[in-house]
């Protein structure tokens, strides 16, 4: 280009950018207003640069900086968003209670609707999103669970005869393991026999691109992790709706329900046929391939990396609390012997009370989903004296919840959900863990089983050994929290 060409144009492209962050800043100081964050920010990028680097990092910030605040919100910047922090849970609650058009859209990622696709669950307002976890419900009543508890027990009880020969007494980390376990698990406990073989393998490579894609830049070009991870979940869901497809044959068929994709086509060809015979009634909504396919994938995706996380911190607080981790095998050993050729029922899951309070504590002090994101549809009074702007994404930290109203709430208590206490009643509202409100998790009692399930097994069959280091215990994201150390821990076996 012709230097005097360039000269030209660079004498008007830059005074633009300098306009443009100019009115960038004046954007964002005008809708953060008092509330404690940077006072200037990256031009264009904001923080999402230490955002990747140090996700910990970055939200222990913004939760410091919401303490200073006497609204118990901070804010920043992150690629053109504007971001709210929520400490308070009073705000939390305020946020999730106003899921609606006109007011906050559940996101689960801050650039989730391209990622995850339309049809998702968490963007569902209303009549349709009643109609639709209604459909949903039978998955989860006590007869579905009692079909998945034996599944989930097999399917951990063969991986941890696999953990067992790779650690034979040496240093092994946990966190690749679980979630193998869990995908495993889920897999078989969602859709059964209908993904098999090289299907499998398939689904596990897109599911691995899908997760390294969650935690990367949102750019959405060919090479980059962002677009390799929504291409991923394009072909997860079509493989997904296969399996509902294959299921409903077989129930059509007169086939017996041996997963939940059985459960929920056995619903879905009832319902079909009472509107077949009968004029007037129309065929349930949200039953198209697609829908179903993206409704599994969501169901997936909250019981992996949750779950993971969850099974993390189970053993690392247990070794760390060998009384609790006594009181625990005490428990299970009066209910189940590993060495009784028999499964846990679902009856006697429900009779390990302490091993389940031991669960929720768990989940209360290290809740593996530390922020719920959502989006400003229009401008929100939070308070009386702040107004969330429209466009703004706005994170209640359930984390941050955990801590708040709870007797001694940074000590590892599973005491405090025995009857004795109740705090689980008495501090209801702190316990954010499965949400509040209309998008309340669905699969929180599933979720629940299956973490006592692993802890009863772990516990009972494994004697294990923490091999730790000075900072082993800090939280990373990835995305979920785990231990930095990803739980490096030595196993043997402990019974026959």
């Amino acid at each position: 280009m012709d230097s005097s060409i360039w000269a030209a144009l660079s004498s008007y492209l830059v005074p633009l950018l300098l306009l443009l962050v100019f009115l960038e800043q004046i954007s964002y100081l005008k809708k953060k207003r008092t509330v404690p964050g940077p006072s200037l920010v990256f031009p264009f990028l904001g923080s999402a640069v230490s955002l990747v680097r140090n996700p910990t990092r970055f939200w222990e910030n913004q939760s410091n900086l919401a303490r200073t605040s006497p609204l118990g919100v901070s804010a920043n910047y992150i690629i053109g968003k504007f971001v709210v922090f929520v400490r308070s849970t009073d705000l939390s609650h305020k946020v999730f209670a106003n899921v609606r058009p006109d007011a906050f859209h559940l996101i689960g990622h801050p650039f989730g609707k391209k990622l995850f696709g339309d049809h998702n669950l968490i963007y569902m307002f209303g009549q349709d999103h009643k109609d639709l976890r209604r459909l949903l419900a039978p998955n989860f009543t006590p007869r579905a669970l009692s079909i998945y508890v034996p599944i989930q027990q097999r399917v951990v009880a063969e991986h941890l005869a696999r953990w067992l020969r790779l650690s034979n007494g040496t240093p092994i980390s946990l966190r690749w393991l679980c979630r193998d376990m869990n995908l495993d698990t889920s897999q078989t406990v969602f859709v059964g026999p209908y993904l098999s073989g090289e299907s499998k393998e398939r689904f596990n490579f897109d599911y691995n691109l899908f997760n390294v894609g969650l935690m990367k830049l949102p750019i959405d070009l060919p090479g980059f992790a962002f677009r390799e991870a929504r291409l991923a979940v394009k072909r997860l869901v079509e493989t997904l709706g296969v399996c509902a497809e294959e299921s409903k044959k077989k129930m059509k068929g007169g086939g017996e329900p041996t997963c939940l994709i059985d459960l929920w086509m056995q619903d879905i060809v009832r319902l079909e046929t009472e509107a077949g015979e009968e004029s007037g009634i129309l065929p349930p909504p949200h039953t198209s391939t697609t829908e179903i396919g993206t409704y599994l994938f969501d169901f997936l995706f909250a019981a992996q990396d949750a779950s993971t996380s969850s099974l993390l911190w189970a053993v690392a607080l247990l070794d760390s609390h060998q009384e609790i981790l006594v009181k625990v095998r005490r428990e299970v050993a009066s209910i189940w012997s590993p060495e009784s050729s028999t499964s846990i029922t679902a009856d006697q899951l429900r009779e390990m009370k302490y091993t389940e309070a031991v669960a929720r504590e768990v989940l209360r002090i290290r809740a593996p989903a530390t922020l719920v994101p959502h989006l400003a549809g229009k401008d929100f009074p939070l308070t009386d004296t702040y107004t969330i702007p429209k466009g703004a994404i706005v994170f209640p930290s359930v984390y941050e919840s955990s801590f708040q109203g709870f007797v001694e709430p940074y000590r590892f208590d599973p005491d405090r959900f025995m009857d004795e206490r109740q705090e689980d009643r008495v501090y209801k509202k702190n316990f954010l863990v499965f949400g509040a409100g209309a998008h309340q998790c669905v699969g929180q009692r599933y979720a629940i089983n299956h973490l006592v399930l692993f802890i009863a097994m772990f516990t009972s069959l494994m004697d294990f050994k923490r091999h730790r280091s000075d900072d082993c215990d800090e939280i990373v994201y990835v995305p979920t929290i785990c231990p930095k150390d990803d739980c490096k821990v030595s196993l043997l076996q402990r019974c026959a």
